[in-house]
């Protein structure tokens, strides 16, 4: 059988589901695809998403670290950029930024992992 990579789906540290989601699915837009405890009480396992941006937000200590970086490219940076700033979002007014590399977003989530959200130059 041939190597077939399908897709890549960051897991993020958070230590709060009602604050990730507040960020990530109020403020960004995302939704809710499930979520998984290994019982009543213990840590979440969330799964979001929008479009085709996925991610595993996960309370569990030891599955990622607190801080990392994910680069995101996407098509309609100025649009996102936009929508973010007409939503009521006190913690977070992101800036526009344009390099070498095209243009982009930088979110700072609340348990300080980024999400790099780019347009790449033509």
């Amino acid at each position: 059988m041939t190597v077939s990579f399908r897709r890549t789906v960051p897991v993020l540290r958070v230590f709060d589901k009602t604050k990730a989601h507040e960020f990530y699915v109020n403020y960004l837009g995302c939704a809710v695809d499930w979520e998984h405890r290994f019982a009543a009480g213990m840590p979440a396992y969330t799964q979001v998403s929008r479009g085709a941006l996925v991610l595993h937000l996960s309370e569990h200590h030891g599955d990622g670290t607190p801080g990392s970086a994910v680069y995101i490219e996407l098509d309609g940076v100025r649009e996102l950029h936009t929508e973010l700033l007409g939503k009521n979002y006190p913690y977070l007014k992101p800036g526009l930024e344009e390099d070498e590399i095209g243009l982009s977003v930088t979110l700072l989530d609340p348990f300080g992992n980024q999400l790099r959200l780019s347009q790449p130059a033509d």
